[in-house]
């Protein structure tokens, strides 16, 4: 009997992410394993260069573009390049600008103009990371969102099969999956392969969280810059922990970051100002789904103001939640997405598509300085092409900052 009512229980919860999606999205419950990589491979090989591959068969990838685990302790970017992704759209409409070239945007930094010496369209192929929250105390705020009515994960898995499903378009574009709790998991590499994208939301449904730390800080620094991680759930890897490279050393493709969870740090290793450094110097934007206001605006008041003696967060566990995913979203020329209803989930996944597939990618020299101050970075959009500049007309989503090396002195 308790096989047979988890089994419901699964048959359920596919079925409701399968009314969200308006298509079917059912379990694969037998899945195809991959060969483990040897010992002296990469578990995450990055997508191919400007280049596809076709779903069925993704080939080793030439040893100039598989990326390099960076050191995780060292958060500064050493660049000659900095990239700056970029996304116009309309003030009063929203609408999304295309179409523009080179000649229509100007970078500055701490207020002088430089020179854009890279440039690509929207037309580019799209690598994404799908970070995803995944624990007891994430289940615990669904399940009493939906007041019991389905499993608490629900509400972080929906988004995710929405996205996987609907959003990425393979053989261009690439996703990993990347599930955090006490520590993130990849459970799958970089994949352009349909079947294994479904195989993927079929087993996150089979899952259950196991624990109730939400280490998020822990999760971004892994996700854009790599280190030794639990190797790939989906594969029988002859290692518990291998080592990977982070997002942000993807070349020749556009890249971003897709964040699904409340917001909520319990312990991580890293403080909130060292992941907003880590943000800031990836140059990967970040689009955040805000799960917490589901659960935060159905009982906000009835918390306390500080978290509880059991550790149940407090309003302003919450408050400081919302303040570092709009911080993350802005500075790194993302968006955030606070979603409150279930009914929003779609719509909110739409515009971020949109948006990925709306991103220009400018790069510019910074110049030789290597002060490791914290540089502003501002750009501008001349869309009409008349040599003025369109501020009142036009919103640039763009990353802010860029936080230059420093040179150790002399031993």
């Amino acid at each position: 009997m308790k096989c047979f009512s988890e089994f419901r229980r699964l048959v359920a919860l596919a079925a409701l992410l399968s009314l969200s999606t308006g298509s079917a999205v059912l379990p694969v419950f037998g899945q195809a394993r991959r060969q483990p990589p040897v010992s002296n491979q990469k578990k995450n090989k990055r997508p191919p260069e400007g280049g596809e591959q076709p779903a069925e068969k993704q080939d080793p990838l030439p040893p100039d573009i598989i990326n390099k685990a960076q050191d995780a302790e060292k958060i500064e970017i050493k660049t000659a390049l900095v990239n700056v992704d970029a996304v116009v759209y309309q003030k009063k409409s929203k609408q999304v600008v295309n179409g523009l070239k080179r000649e229509n945007f100007a970078v500055f930094e701490d207020g002088v103009k430089k020179e854009i010496t890279n440039f690509s369209t929207p037309e580019a192929p799209i690598t994404v990371a799908l970070v995803v929250e995944f624990s007891k105390l994430g289940e615990q705020f669904g399940y009493a969102q939906t007041q019991g009515m389905e499993p608490g994960q629900a509400e972080v898995l929906r988004p995710m099969a929405l996205f996987l499903s609907q959003f990425i378009k393979p053989p261009k574009d690439y996703v990993t999956v990347i599930a955090y709790d006490m520590r993130p998991t990849p459970i799958t590499d970089f994949t352009n392969d349909p079947r294994r994208i479904q195989e993927t939301i079929s087993f996150m449904l089979r899952q259950t969280p196991a624990f109730r730390e939400t280490n998020l800080f822990d999760a971004l620094k892994f996700t854009m810059i790599g280190g030794r991680g639990d190797s790939v759930a989906m594969e029988e890897a002859k290692t518990e922990t291998s080592e990977y490279a982070g997002i942000a050393s993807v070349q020749g493709r556009r890249t971003a970051v897709i964040l699904v969870g409340s917001g909520i740090d319990t312990f991580s290793k890293i403080n909130y100002g060292q992941a907003r450094k880590i943000l800031q110097n990836a140059g990967v934007p970040v689009y955040i789904i805000g799960t917490g206001n589901m659960y935060f605006k159905r009982y906000g008041d009835q918390l306390g103001a500080t978290d509880s003696l059991l550790n149940d967060p407090g309003r302003l566990s919450f408050l400081q939640a919302q303040n570092a995913l709009t911080t993350f979203a802005k500075e790194t020329g993302g968006a955030y997405f606070p979603v409150t209803f279930e009914g929003e989930v779609p719509q909110t996944l739409r515009s971020i598509d949109m948006m990925l597939r709306s991103q220009y990618s400018l790069g510019y020299r910074p110049g030789e300085a290597r002060d490791g101050k914290q540089h502003k970075i501002v750009v501008k959009v001349d869309v009409d092409g008349d040599g003025q500049y369109d501020d009142k007309e036009y919103i640039v989503n763009a990353r802010q900052f860029y936080n230059a090396p420093k040179d150790e002195p002399a031993k």
